[in-house]
């Protein structure tokens, strides 16, 4: 997506919510302030049904998890002051990744510990102010939800 709103931004996430399950780790990628923490708040308050729910960005937690409402943990982690790939390992970003949804972050700093098959979302500033560059990308797993995605963006009014 070229240009995305924040808005926008929050509808992606909205669309994405629903098609996460456990196991699932979706790595978010851009500088400071491209809008990883709204995207994952979307998710998170999509997931829970909870629309005013309190998601605070985990920067000084490094991690927070949070009860959908179907009963999927999700956690959100901030791995921007990890100093190495290890540290995440005593969060229990392990267990997250069998059992849980995962919301990363700064997944750069896991280094080889961010599984393969992970679903990808860069943001990046566009040109014009308040706007985003978005670029959705993933393994195997991620195909198919891809697809849904792309065309329920299109059906959008």
């Amino acid at each position: 997506m070229q240009g995305a709103t924040e808005e926008a931004l929050g509808a992606l996430a909205r669309r994405l919510a629903p098609l996460i399950g456990a196991g699932d780790v979706i790595a978010l990628r851009g500088p400071l302030g491209a809008g990883k923490t709204s995207f994952c708040r979307a998710v998170i308050r999509a997931s829970t049904g909870r629309p005013d729910e309190e998601v605070p960005s985990p920067t000084f937690t490094l991690a927070q998890p949070y009860e959908s409402s179907g009963g999927l943990t999700i956690w959100h982690f901030d791995l921007y002051r990890l100093d190495e790939p290890e540290e995440a390992l005593e969060l229990g970003i392990e267990d997250a990744f069998i059992d849980c949804a995962s919301l990363i972050e700064w997944p750069e700093n896991l280094a080889g510990l961010l599984p393969e098959d992970h679903l990808s979302v860069a943001l990046d500033f566009a040109e014009e102010e308040g706007r985003r560059h978005i670029t959705l990308s993933g393994g195997p797993s991620w195909t198919d939800r891809l697809v849904i995605l792309t065309e329920e963006k299109e059906r959008a009014p």
